[in-house]
């Protein structure tokens, strides 16, 4: 018999055993949350009160986890069953943790999931867009007015930056070497601070040199330069001396890894940082 099987049979035991059952949800309000990941672990981080929280990842505290200082302290779990089961959770978050199949595990051993939805567009009422997420995240962890409250806030930093529309180009650019053009949350958050893409073209992709040997754009979004992952090796594009030049010139603007490392309302500082950064 299996470590895991072994784990939930005691579980029921235990649960068939007359002990006192730990704290359950009040009303709509998981009380016991356990998030799996830290995109998860931000949403939880922000919108739940402290006694709702029962562990978050070991990741929550790393550089790259915009809600790291809210973390310290909180117990971490590893995103193994055995390890989530024995806690007793009233409510498991995840966007990733726990591989594919987590999801449908923890509903079949009675633990409701609240999924972390992929977020596509800064801001809109369609499905992806940060603020909808964001609503929908608060909705779960029974904090909806709480969510209205970051949304609304969020949506006023939005405002009030599209309020200084430039014709200034930007360019996307990362340790290892690559930028973006269209479909990805980082080009949507060049045009929200009021920037052109100066990538024309879709996706991800290396860093245009030859272009930049002899075309610059007026602004260099450099991003997760301050993290020790993602960093370039020997062959990366942002080594070259071109590139170099347009990061070490004075208008770069860098973008902290830990707003964009998961799609989220923190996304907004990025969008402020750049749109200074045009502004001067």
């Amino acid at each position: 018999m299996s470590r895991l099987i072994v784990l939930v049979l005691g579980l029921w035991l235990a649960a068939c055993s007359g002990e006192t059952p730990p704290p359950q949800a009040s009303g709509d309000r998981p009380m016991r949350i356990v998030s799996l990941d830290f995109c998860s672990d931000q949403y939880v981080l922000k919108l739940a009160d402290r006694e709702q929280i029962l562990a978050v990842s070991p990741d929550a505290v790393k550089g790259f986890s915009f809600m790291r200082d809210e973390a310290v302290g909180v117990p971490t779990v590893r995103p193994l069953a055995e390890d989530v089961l024995i806690l007793k959770p009233d409510l498991v978050v995840r966007s990733y943790g726990g591989g594919p199949n987590a999801a449908a595990f923890f509903e079949r051993a009675g633990i409701p999931v609240l999924q972390v939805g992929w977020a596509s567009t800064i801001d809109g009422e369609e499905l992806g867009s940060i603020p909808l997420l964001a609503q929908s995240m608060a909705d779960g962890l029974g904090q909806s007015e709480r969510g209205q409250v970051l949304v609304a806030e969020y949506r006023d930093r939005l405002n009030r930056i599209k309020a200084r529309q430039t014709e200034d180009t930007a360019l996307y650019m990362t340790p290892s070497g690559f930028t973006t053009g269209g479909g990805s949350l980082a080009h949507e958050m060049m045009i929200a601070a009021g920037l052109t893409n100066f990538e024309p073209s879709p996706g991800w992709r290396s860093l245009p040199l030859e272009r930049l040997a002899y075309e610059q754009p007026d602004l260099v979004a450099a991003a997760y330069f301050d993290t020790l992952t993602n960093h370039a090796d020997a062959w990366s594009a942002a080594r070259h001396p071109v590139a170099q030049k347009q990061l070490n010139g004075p208008d770069t603007v860098s973008i902290e890894g830990a707003w964009l490392a998961c799609g989220g309302w923190f996304i907004v500082n990025g969008i402020e940082a750049l749109a200074n950064g045009a502004a001067e």
